[in-house]
């Protein structure tokens, strides 16, 4: 067993947030392969998807004092790499052949069978998650997330103010942030949110 292996997750975080470089080595070692062969499945070009990892790891160093993880080390590191990839194709779509960005999402469903694992198990956690939501939280939260409907239509389908609807889904966000972890951006839950819905 090599150390990698040998030091859990949890240790590694705790590690990180006691300012531990060689945690941050040993994370790396331990998890750059399946980060590059998500983003390789979808890029195919080896220095972006080298540079994509290279970013979220010094992210998770800049944010290694309140680094939290609530869900698997591995899914929060995969889905970290699925958005950067996508953010890559958005950014760049005036060269990038369209079809690409459109196709992203069946694209990432033929991924390779560890990343289609990982990225169920993310989804899973999510989707307990928002069921564990405040009723009222919950039933506002899929209508704009799952339905895809303004705060205006939502308020008007649910007879309650438009600042209600937006009471909610910011306590939704908020709730969801906690059980995905502190660290976790919102742009990552619009794209968690999005890939469910698609």
């Amino acid at each position: 067993m090599t150390i990698t292996q040998k030091i859990s997750d949890k240790e590694l975080i705790t590690r990180l947030n006691k300012n531990d470089e060689e945690a941050l080595a040993i994370l790396y070692k331990k998890y750059w392969e399946t980060m590059y062969l998500a983003a390789y499945n979808l890029i195919k070009k080896k220095e972006v998807c080298e540079d994509i990892i290279q970013e979220i790891f010094i992210n998770i160093w800049s944010k290694r004092g309140k680094l939290e993880i609530k869900v698997s080390l591995k899914s929060y590191l995969y889905t970290s790499t699925i958005y950067k990839v996508y953010d890559y194709f958005r950014k760049n779509s005036k060269v990038i052949k369209v079809e690409l960005l459109e196709n992203f999402d069946k694209r990432l469903q033929y991924s390779n069978p560890e990343t289609k694992l990982i990225h169920n198990e993310l989804i899973e956690h999510v989707n307990l998650a928002i069921n564990e939501l405040p009723e009222k939280c919950r039933i506002v939260f899929k209508l704009s997330r799952e339905e895809q409907l303004s705060y205006k239509e939502i308020a008007s389908k649910l007879n309650i103010s438009v600042r209600t609807v937006e009471g909610h889904i910011a306590k939704a966000i908020k709730l969801l942030k906690s059980s995905l972890g502190n660290t976790v951006s919102l742009e990552l839950i619009a794209f968690i949110f999005h890939d469910m819905i698609t």
